[in-house]
This record gives structure tokens, C-alpha cells and sequence, in this order.
């Protein structure tokens, strides 16, 4: 068929799209995602001027600090333990090194309000550990020896780096891994000894990883409220959120808002600027470095460097949570009501904000790949991309934009309906809303990845058979793209569960989910009522970890005689949130 058969220089991806529907449709999420950000800039130049004053006399300077010392120290303890982490498991072999690879990741599972609450009781002044820890000394009541409080700036540092460091062990270790051994190889001959190597060549190159695992922990640090006003912290998010909600100064609010966004702006451009200044390419056929083996009681003691991060950021909270879960359920003999009813709740949110994300994600990354006349759609493009913007703004700013959208919407509502009411803002849509802008850029970045990894040649086939673009959709791309999907939906599912900020100011009156339950119960300081909430958010968190750390498995090896390869391509699960910053 030579008069039919396409030249190899046609475009893959002809000018084929869905439609004006489609195109509306994406420019309405634009619209939205764009929205709080707009209502945030009205709001801030309608204030009133005495209300800034107050807040920049006796809120900002106090909350500005805070937040400063709590990113630095967070920077720098992530970095410090993920890097470490990273390069311990990857350049040395010992007993433990392939549960170990899997194991860092857990903490990521625990939330960061979750671990605080758990620490909060664990070393209480009057708890169990504290009295061990005096009575071991010879002291016997709490004015005579105590811990540190962990009610405190350095308390919330330390507990926020032991979940937040797997974003920078993630990235790092890939890093580690695609580097090759002759480089290595050729310091070492250069005279360098093995930390002279480190420093000077894996390091450096790993520099990029290391950039985007920072930032991202550090977006997760500004978008905490419930760990730092646990431990008495006084941040942005926390004094944003008080402002609103104490003083009900929306505009106040906004204003803070405002400069936390700036915050988010500067890290997402410092991490930019940190990947864009180090650029490294290494042969096609690479090499990679072969571990060094341990003996003796240097393998003990890499396993016990590897193992505490674990055993501190996972395995004693979940302890805890487990065994003040099962203490309560002996003493109530079942699951509160008012627990299943939270639990159901939490699920139906979750199923709905993750069914709407991915159509979205869909939508929208369906689109930009599309061209017109052989070019990129600029503006489809432009949509996607603003589609990622949700996941950079911290909840609490999310959710105060989205109060006038909302009600504007509720207006228009009440206008076609002829019936005044809050249709949106005092039902459980509002936070679908909030959930689905918030984490639709993971399903945009997994259904992305997945379709770049479909060959454009299948398109051209089906082309040539005369499917259109909704038909080539439906019987190519998706059957192909349902392990992303499955990875996306799986994201957006455990990240909507465990959201505590847009959930605070969203719902509905006497609406409880597990997270804003669990932040009851550790307001009013019943620690052991909470603890079934909160294993089971653990437990929910644990299934992306699970499917993260087979991903860890499939790209290089861990086992302890397991020979090390060429790294592949990061899957998707393992790559969205690396991508999304």
C-alpha cells in the first residue's frame, strides 16, 4: 500500500484533537486552578490597613521566623539523612542492605501531624519512657529530670525530618545509581580516598536529585499546620489559618497567604536553579559502581546508621499507634459509631476526588499531547501546566482562595435554582473541589509519564485504520495506560485521606474525617482516642510505600548478593512527585 503508507517524517501526531468541548473544558480547570490565586490577590488589596498593621506588629515577625528556622533546619536534616541514606545503601554492602533500600522509605507513610501526635505521648513528662529513662537514673518525679520538651521549634524539626527525608533518599538514590563507576574509578586513581570521592564527584553530580527531595519536603514542611500547632509552633500556616478562623479577617488571612506564597515561589526556583546549574552525561553504556562490601562491626554499623531513621520515623509511632489502638479496642469492645462514621466519610471524599482528578489529569494531559499542524498546542500545554500549580500551594492557602469562588458559585446557584442556600460551601463538594485542584497535578504527571512511554507509532496505526482521536483514547492509550492510572489514583486516593489543612476550613458543620479527628482528640488532649484513626490513615499510607519500594526493588537490586545494573527509567509512581516540583 504505498499510496496510503505514512513517510517516516510525517508528525506522529497529527492534527487531530477532540474537539472545542475538550478545549473549553480544559480552560475552565485553568480558570479554577487559577482562581484562588486571583481571589487571594482581591482579598489582600481590599483589606483593611489597621488589620496588616496588627498582623505585621505582632503576628508576621514571630510567625516569619519560625517558619524560616523550621525550613532551614528541615533542609537541612533531610538532606543531611536522605543523602546519607542514599549513598550508604548504594556504595556498601552488609547484612540488612536489601531490607533496608525498602525500609527507608516507610517513614513516608506517617503523616506529619500523625508522628507528632505519637511523640507527643511517647515522651510525655509522666509517660512510660520518661519514667524509665528516671527511674534508670535514680530520679523519681518529673521536677527532678525530664527530656527535652518536644513542644518546641527543635522538636518539630527533628520529627518533621524523619518523614519528610524519603523524598530526598528517593531521588538521591536514582542519582547514586546512574552514575558511573569510571568516574569514580578515576578520582580514586587521581589519589582521593573513598570520602574524597564522595564529596568531590558523587556528591556534586547527585546534586540534582538532592534539589528536588529538598524542595519538595520543604513544600510539605510549609503545608504542615497540625504537627507544628501540636508542638506549640507558631508558623505562616499556622498563624494563616488562626487568622481566619479566630479572627475571621479573610483579608488578613489572604495577605498571609500572600507571602507564603512567595515562599513557595522561591523554592520552587531554588530548586530549579539547583538542577539547571549541574548537568552531567555519562556513556550510553553505563557502568555502574560495584558496592563495597562491610565486615565485622563496620557492617553493624551501617546497618544500625541505616536502621535508626526507620526505627525513629516508623517503627516506633506505629508501635505506639498500634498498641494504644489495640488498648482501646479492648476497653470498648468495638469501633466507636462516630469512628465508622469518619471512616466512611474519609472514603467517600477519597473515591470521589480521586475518580474526578483523574478525568481531569486525563483531560488535560491527553490534550497537551496533541498537536495542531505538526506544533505543540501551546495553550493546551499551558493548561496542563497550570494544572500542577494545587500541589505547590500549601492546603491552608488553597482552601481560603477558594472561599470566594465558592461563593460566587453558590450565588449562581441560587440565581438559576431561585433558591437561596449554600450549595457548595456547606456541603461536601467544597472539599472534593479543594482535594481534586490540590492533587490533580500527580494524576496530570502519572498519566504524562505513561503516555510517553506509549510508542507514537500506535497512533500512527490507528490512524491509518481511520479511529479518530477519542476513538485511538479509548482502544489504545487506555488500555495501555492503566498501570499509570492504577499509580495515580492510588496517590491521589492515600494524599486526599491524609489531607488535614483544606479539610479543617472546608467541611461541612459536624463533619468529621479521620485526619480532622485525630486533630480533635490531640486538641483536647485524648491521645489514646485518637489512635485507631490514626493507625488506620498509617495503614492507608503504607500502600503507595509498598508500590514505591517494588519500583526501589525493580531498578537496580537490592538484595545482598544481588549484582548491580544499569538503572532504568524511574516508573511513574516513583518519578510523579520528583516531577510535579
Amino acid at each position: 500500500m504505498p499510496d496510503t503508507a505514512l513517510p517516516l517524517s510525517t508528525p506522529l501526531r497529527a492534527p487531530h484533537r477532540l474537539g472545542w468541548p475538550a478545549g473549553l473544558a480544559c480552560t475552565l480547570l485553568a480558570l479554577l486552578a487559577l482562581a484562588p490565586i486571583a481571589a487571594l490577590l482581591w482579598h489582600a488589596q481590599h483589606a483593611q490597613w489597621d488589620h496588616w498593621s496588627h498582623l505585621a506588629r505582632h503576628v508576621l515577625p514571630v510567625a516569619a521566623r519560625n517558619t524560616l528556622w523550621l525550613l532551614l533546619g528541615v533542609g537541612l536534616l533531610v538532606t543531611a539523612i536522605g543523602t546519607g541514606a542514599a549513598w550508604l545503601v548504594t556504595a556498601y554492602r552488609f547484612p540488612g542492605r536489601g531490607l533496608l533500600v525498602w525500609a527507608l522509605l516507610l517513614p513516608m507513610a506517617i503523616p506529619s501531624y500523625v508522628i507528632a501526635y505519637a511523640y507527643l505521648d511517647v515522651l510525655h513528662p509522666i509517660g512510660p519512657l520518661q519514667g524509665w529513662v528516671r527511674e534508670l537514673l535514680g530520679y523519681s518525679s518529673p521536677r527532678e529530670f525530664r527530656l527535652p520538651d518536644v513542644r518546641s521549634l527543635p522538636g518539630a524539626i527533628a520529627l518533621l525530618s524523619l518523614v519528610l527525608y524519603p523524598y530526598v533518599y528517593l531521588s538521591t538514590r536514582f542519582m547514586f545509581m546512574s552514575q558511573s563507576a569510571s568516574l569514580l574509578e578515576a578520582a580514586r586513581t587521581l589519589g582521593c580516598s573513598a570520602a574524597g570521592a564522595f564529596w568531590r564527584v558523587a556528591l556534586p553530580m547527585a546534586r540534582p536529585g538532592i534539589a528536588t527531595g529538598v524542595a519538595l519536603a520543604l513544600l510539605e514542611t510549609l503545608n504542615d499546620i497540625g504537627a507544628s500547632e501540636f508542638l506549640g509552633v507558631r508558623t505562616m500556616t499556622v498563624a494563616t489559618y488562626n487568622t481566619w478562623v479566630t479572627r475571621s479577617d479573610l483579608g488578613g488571612a489572604a495577605q498571609l497567604a500572600l507571602l507564603m506564597l512567595l515562599l513557595v515561589v522561591a523554592l520552587i526556583l531554588l530548586e530549579r536553579r539547583g538542577r539547571q546549574r549541574q548537568r552531567f552525561a555519562t556513556a550510553q553504556r553505563l557502568r555502574p559502581a560495584q558496592p563495597r562490601q562491610l565486615h565485622g562491626g563496620r557492617a553493624w554499623l551501617a546497618l544500625l546508621l541505616g536502621a535508626l531513621p526507620v526505627l525513629l520515623g516508623f517503627v516506633v509511632p506505629a508501635a505506639y499507634l498500634a498498641g494504644a489502638a489495640a488498648e482501646r479496642l479492648h476497653e470498648a469492645h468495638s469501633i466507636s459509631p462516630a469512628l465508622w462514621t469518619s471512616l466512611r466519610n474519609t472514603v467517600a471524599l477519597a473515591l470521589a476526588a480521586t475518580g474526578i482528578a483523574l478525568l481531569c489529569g486525563l483531560l488535560l494531559a491527553w490534550q497537551a499531547r496533541l498537536a495542531i499542524d505538526g506544533q505543540r498546542n501551546r495553550w493546551a500545554m499551558a493548561c496542563a501546566r497550570i494544572g500542577h500549580l494545587g500541589y505547590a500551594i500549601p492546603g491552608t492557602i488553597l482552601a481560603i482562595g477558594l472561599l470566594s469562588p465558592l461563593a460566587l458559585m453558590d450565588r449562581g446557584i441560587s440565581a438559576l435554582l431561585r433558591e437561596p442556600g449554600l450549595w457548595l460551601m456547606a456541603s461536601s463538594a467544597a472539599l472534593v473541589m479543594a482535594y481534586v485542584l490540590r492533587f490533580m497535578a500527580i494524576a496530570i504527571g502519572g498519566i504524562e509519564a505513561g503516555l510517553a512511554r506509549i510508542p507514537p507509532s500506535l497512533e500512527q496505526a490507528a490512524r491509518l485504520l481511520g479511529h479518530g482521536s477519542a476513538a485511538t483514547l479509548w482502544r489504545v492509550h487506555l488500555p495501555l495506560l492503566r498501570p499509570a492510572l492504577a499509580a495515580a489514583a492510588l496517590l491521589v486516593f492515600v494524599d486526599t485521606m491524609k489531607e488535614l489543612p483544606a479539610t479543617l476550613l472546608l467541611r461541612p458543620l459536624n463533619f468529621e474525617t479521620l485526619a480532622t479527628r485525630l486533630y480533635a482528640e490531640a486538641a483536647r488532649g485524648t491521645y489514646e482516642e485518637g489512635a485507631i484513626a490514626a493507625l488506620a490513615i498509617v495503614l492507608a499510607g503504607l500502600l503507595p510505600v509498598i508500590v514505591l519500594a517494588r519500583t526501589q526493588l525493580a531498578v537496580g537490586g537490592s538484595g545482598p548478593s544481588a549484582r548491580p545494573q544499569a538503572p532504568k527509567p524511574p516508573q511513574p509512581v516513583a518519578a510523579q512527585r520528583q516531577a510535579i516540583a
